[in-house]
C-alpha cells in the first residue's frame, strides 16, 4: 500500500511557516522594547532581544523559538507518522527559524 503524500503537503508548509515566525521581534514589541534588529548584533534571537528588552523577553522568546521547532515534530512523531516524516517537519520548521518567509528570508 502506498502511503499518502497528504501528510507532507499538510505538515511541512505548516512547520516551516511555525518556524518562520519572528518571537523575538513579537516579544520585544510586546515588552516594549525597540525591534531587536537596531540594536547589537541586529539578530532577532534570544540574547539580542535581552539588550533591546529585557530578561524576560528574552527568556521568552528562547522558550517561544524552542517549541516552534519542538511542537510540530513531536506532534507529528506522536500521530505515528514515519521517521522521515518527522525528521522532516523538524527540518522544515528548522529552515523556516533560519530563513524566515516573514522577514523576507533574511
Amino acid at each position: 500500500m502506498q502511503a499518502s503524500i497528504i501528510p507532507y503537503i499538510l505538515f511541512i508548509p505548516w512547520a516551516y511557516l511555525l518556524g518562520s515566525v519572528p518571537f523575538g521581534i513579537i516579544v520585544a514589541k510586546v515588552f516594549g522594547g525597540v525591534d531587536p534588529r537596531t540594536v547589537g548584533s541586529g539578530n532577532i534571537g534570544a540574547t539580542n532581544v535581552v539588550r533591546s528588552a529585557g530578561k524576560g523577553a528574552g527568556a521568552l522568546t528562547l522558550i517561544l523559538d524552542f517549541l516552534k521547532g519542538a511542537l510540530p515534530t513531536y506532534l507529528v512523531w506522536r500521530l505515528g507518522y514515519s521517521p522521515i516524516m518527522v525528521t522532516g517537519v523538524g527540518l522544515a520548521a528548522f529552515l523556516g527559524h533560519l530563513w524566515p518567509v516573514f522577514l523576507r528570508f533574511k
